[in-house]
């Protein structure tokens, strides 16, 4: 690559950058398209066009080896029902499967109970001074709609939730994760049998029952219940997506908001405007900012070839930004009018979980403006989280009236 400046440094691992990557998605989404690392070997694309293109894309870009750069980087062993982490015909089918119990009708029917889960973390607080966005909401409430969807006893909830942020955790921008344990790719099996042993021998209305139970046909035509092993890796994928994801879109609303005043006041003022205001924080701050995929054959960027077997890195996050698809797309705007951004991906891996997503955060910020309509950010104590696949707050604590 001599078309990029020699100035123009991304890596997902570096802290520096991590804390406010936009001035640089900017700079390689106005300077270098295509942009190309060689520290760790990968290309990238960071302009809205080409990421909705290149996610539709899935023959060209596959997600069977991994969608995270280390874990393709590494060629670990990629255990089946990882949906993530699969290409058609087997992802067609282990995705039709879990869309028939993960439907959007189910997920709105779990409305009053993630409410109650808010309640539950808000009303004790109300009168202290002040709260924390992952704390006390954040990392409780949608531990406790997955745990409930799962059918994980709340008592078990919180540690199973801990091993999962320990998984994600990087101790410093040189500690790059390789471990196949840490991307859930076998960790959780071990917290799961017993539930899964019990649910095998006691089925109930949730979500692991239905996976241990529901048959279906697979890719090779054989009508069958999923393998164990299969079962492990849904309930895996369902604990992590659903707890980390949502944390992180929790926190952002907090500091979003924070820094945008006058709209969360007119949010207070008429709740009526906070679907469209979180579908804005979804595309202002996505949670998730990063996808990669595998290249199956020599494509061409901007006059540039990117051979067979490359690693190209989608910057969902930097597109949401990109000023040739929103106008003004630095400013947050509770208002904005949205045809579609890439926060929940894009052609056959759209997110399963945006319906509970969206849900969680609506009802989040619904209850936090009912009891705490202002607020501002204790800096002296807030610490953000680094990751090499999900972006935002380990701690946001705020201070109330």
């Amino acid at each position: 690559m001599t078309d990029q400046p020699d100035d123009l440094y991304y890596d997902p691992y570096n802290f520096e950058i991590d804390t406010d990557p936009y001035p640089t998605w900017k700079r390689m989404r106005d300077e270098a398209p295509l942009y190309y690392n060689d520290k760790h070997d990968f290309y990238a694309l960071s302009r809205f066009e080409d990421v909705e293109r290149c996610s539709v894309d899935w023959p060209t870009y596959i997600s069977g080896k991994g969608s995270v750069l280390e874990l393709i980087k590494a060629g670990l062993e990629i255990p089946p029902g990882s949906i993530l982490f699969e290409d058609p015909p087997t992802h067609d089918v282990h995705r039709g499967l879990l869309s028939r119990v993960f439907t959007p009708k189910k997920m709105l029917a779990i409305e009053p109970k993630v409410r109650e889960f808010c309640a539950r973390s808000l009303d004790p607080l109300v009168g202290s001074g002040g709260f924390d966005f992952i704390d006390h909401l954040g990392s409780q409430m949608p531990m406790r709609t997955i745990g409930m969807l799962l059918g994980i006893p709340e008592e078990d909830q919180e540690a199973i939730r801990d091993r999962i942020d320990e998984g994600f955790h990087l101790e410093d921008d040189q500690s790059i994760p390789v471990r196949q344990e840490e991307y859930g790719l076998g960790l959780y099996n071990e917290a799961f049998e017993d539930y899964l042993d019990y649910r095998t021998e006691n089925p109930s209305d949730d979500l692991m029952s239905a996976l241990l139970h529901t048959e279906f046909e697979d890719h090779t035509g054989v009508v069958r219940t999923l393998t164990r092993e299969e079962v492990l890796g849904y309930v895996g994928l369902l604990a992590g997506a659903g707890n980390e994801t949502t944390t992180r879109l929790i926190g952002w609303t907090g500091k979003v908001l924070a820094d945008n005043p006058d709209q969360r006041r007119e949010l207070a003022a008429d709740p009526s405007l906070i679907p469209n205001a979180i579908e804005e924080l979804l595309r202002f701050e996505a949670p998730s900012p990063v996808q990669a995929r595998y290249v199956t054959k020599d494509v061409e960027h901007y006059g540039q070839t990117v051979p067979e077997g490359s690693i190209m890195l989608l910057l969902t996050a930097s597109a949401n930004r990109d000023e040739r698809e929103f106008e003004d797309a630095d400013r947050f705007d509770i208002r904005r009018k949205i045809g579609h951004h890439l926060t929940f991906g894009y052609g056959i891996h759209f997110c399963l979980g945006s319906h509970l997503a969206r849900l969680e955060g609506r009802v989040a910020l619904e209850e936090v403006l009912k009891r705490f309509p202002e607020w501002e950010i204790d800096w002296d104590n807030a610490v953000q989280a680094h990751t090499s696949t999900v972006r935002g707050w380990e701690h946001l604590p705020v201070f109330t009236p």
